[in-house]
């Protein structure tokens, strides 16, 4: 019992330490429980009316930002939980609560203006219909993606130029694999969130994956 009781209070440390993640979260679990109860015509037509698309970045920008985080492109919440607390969290509590949100709405405001604006191109040379200029474009991901990206940072050499490689790798191959504006908007965001180095200074000694010869030698030594 009193296992158990520790178990929950480092949990509630944990959350405690990165509160806007978790309260983004909730927010989350709240729009897809409603995502779940309506139809999808429903669905469709809430969705639409929070996008980041062209014709909404025109004409009402600031509101279709920030409602566009409150919702997840699909309808399962569980994948969140696990992304947000294997990289967001990490990264809340390493940078702060205002250097992360900076460092998301940095990712998640460029990537989607980087995208659209890609869009618009193609739209007005003929390469893309007229009708893209209000495809759905929501979710949280050019944020979240930003902070996975600017947790390099955190990794001391040499571990970080592996993961900023596979960072780099998986949002490469996605766009080569599925070309399109959203996968260009990953892209975006992973080079935007590696930009704001500036953010990260002073934020502690980065973590070694690996300890020293000196400190485990130090660790293992007789008091």
């Amino acid at each position: 019992m009193v296992e158990s009781v520790g178990v929950l209070s480092r949990i509630w440390r944990f959350i405690r330490s990165a509160p806007l993640t978790y309260l983004w979260l909730i927010i989350l679990a709240y729009t897809t429980a409603v995502a779940h109860d309506v139809n999808p015509h429903r669905l469709h037509h809430i969705l639409v009316h929070r996008s980041t698309n062209l014709h909404h970045l025109d004409t009402n920008p600031i509101k279709v930002l920030i409602e566009s985080l409150l919702w997840i492109d699909g309808r399962y919440w569980l994948p969140y939980l696990v992304m947000f607390t294997i990289f967001l969290a990490p990264a809340e509590r390493w940078l702060g609560s205002l250097r992360w949100l900076l460092v998301g709405l940095a990712a998640h405001v460029g990537a989607t203006y980087l995208s659209e604006g890609w869009l618009y191109w193609q739209i007005v040379r003929g390469a893309a219909p007229q009708s893209m200029e209000n495809v759905p474009d929501i979710g949280v991901s050019y944020f979240a993606v930003g902070l996975v990206a600017v947790l390099s940072y955190h990794i001391a050499r040499p571990w970080r130029w592996g993961y900023v490689a596979a960072v780099l790798l998986t949002f490469i191959v996605g766009l080569a694999w599925q070309p399109g504006f959203t996968a260009l908007g990953h892209l975006c965001a992973v080079l935007i969130g590696l930009c704001c180095y500036p953010l990260t200074r002073g934020r502690g000694a980065p973590w070694n994956p690996r300890p020293s010869r000196a400190s485990v030698t130090g660790s293992c030594s007789p008091p």
